[in-house]
């Protein structure tokens, strides 16, 4: 027996040796495909976790673009279980919690963000909003001019152009108004013709009582938009305000013809109307005319000097006075026939007249009408 047991142990050490490899391989291809379906579920659950925050996200986007803020985020907030360092998932939750009212919540994710991205001209701009509402100037200004200079996803420049168009409107609401003039410089040099952008730079212009520019930008955008009513309105009224009343006078009716419903553009075309009817120091009249509305314009400024009763200090009831005497002394002489043969007492007349309107409409309220012309009829001949 020992003598067979000896002749079998080298084939089964043999045997032995044969199978321990193979033993092996099976064992690695085992680990093999262990490893290859625990990184195929990996990767599948990963897919899901991705497809699942991509759904809420879209839904979220869809309801902040319906301004549904509360639905919103709830629904940011689900995609952000699956993907909780996503900076567009953020970004968006923050304004939704903006668009609540929700600021402190909002602030606290732009803040983080910044850190990440402190290039980011949304998130800069959005807590530039915020500093704005907290009445925060100088933080305010601060994150505007970073929105200004930061990057932007698409259309750079007419990102930084809107940016600099509320930061212009964020100062002349805090009565910053040389800061917001040198800002709408900078947006009028960079702006393009397009009628929408120079309509915006022009009702900017006006709030800056800039009527000269704000002209030009209006009448810039009318070249591409012609015949909109309230583009000539526009124009017109900063033709009005620069004392240029035929200019005024063409875009205005032109206003009024395109929107009868424009009550303001059909005042301010009356008013308008009588300045040119009623101004005799106009060339190409004759002396005839110009005496006739001279005549009319003393007898207006009388009835409004009588029916001026202020509550006045002695010094202006001494003007008001003054200016009574001198009305009737003069009044035997203001006729057409002496005014056509002595060209002079026109001139005198109307320096009274003038006087009369500029003393009654500091005492006894904004002149109307006729009156109102007479004013701005002595503004146009003001030291000549």
């Amino acid at each position: 027996m020992s003598a067979v047991q000896d002749q079998n142990t080298p084939t089964r050490f043999r045997l032995h040796l044969t199978e321990e490899p193979l033993t092996l391989a099976v064992l690695i291809a085992l680990a093999v495909a262990l490893f290859l379906g625990v990184s195929g579920l990996s990767r599948l659950f990963e897919a899901q976790r991705e497809s699942l925050a991509s759904r809420w996200f879209a839904r979220g986007a869809a309801d902040l673009g319906a301004q549904r803020f509360e639905q919103a985020v709830v629904e940011f907030r689900s995609a952000l279980l699956y993907a909780r360092d996503d900076y567009t998932y953020q970004l968006n939750l923050a304004e939704a919690l903006i668009g609540l009212k929700r600021t402190e919540e909002a602030n606290s994710y732009l803040m983080n963000l910044r850190e990440r991205e402190p290039d980011d001209g949304v998130v800069n701009l959005e807590l530039a909003r915020i500093a704005a509402q907290k009445g925060e100037t100088d933080q305010a200004l601060r994150y505007y001019h970073n929105a200004l200079y930061a990057t932007w996803p698409s259309d750079e420049e007419g990102r930084r152009r809107d940016v600099r168009g509320e930061l212009i409107d964020f100062l002349l609401r805090n009565h910053l108004r040389a800061q917001a003039e040198s800002e709408l410089i900078a947006l009028e040099a960079n702006a393009s013709d397009q009628p929408v952008e120079q309509e915006r730079i022009g009702d900017l212009f006006v709030r800056t009582m800039d009527f000269e520019r704000a002209f030009v930008a209006y009448r810039t955008a009318l070249k591409s938009d012609r015949h909109n009513p309230a583009l000539e309105a526009k124009a017109g009224l900063a033709a009005f305000e620069l004392a240029r009343y035929t200019l005024a006078h063409r875009y205005l009716q032109a206003a009024v013809e395109g929107d009868a419903s424009d009550a303001e553009s059909a005042d301010r075309l009356k008013t308008t109307e009588l300045v040119l009817q009623m101004d005799p120091f106009q060339r190409q009249i004759s002396s005839a005319q110009r005496a006739k509305m001279v005549v009319k314009a003393f007898s207006i400024a009388g009835d409004r000097l009588k029916a001026c009763n202020p509550q006045a200090t002695p010094v202006t009831q001494t003007l008001q006075q003054s200016l009574q005497q001198n009305w009737t002394k003069m009044r035997p002489h203001v006729n057409e026939l002496e005014l056509r043969r002595d060209p002079d007492m026109a001139e005198t007349t109307m320096e009274l007249v003038f006087n009369i309107e500029r003393q009654t409409s500091t005492t006894c309220g904004a002149p109307q009408g006729e009156d109102l012309a007479l004013l701005l009829i002595a503004g146009l001949h003001e030291g000549s």
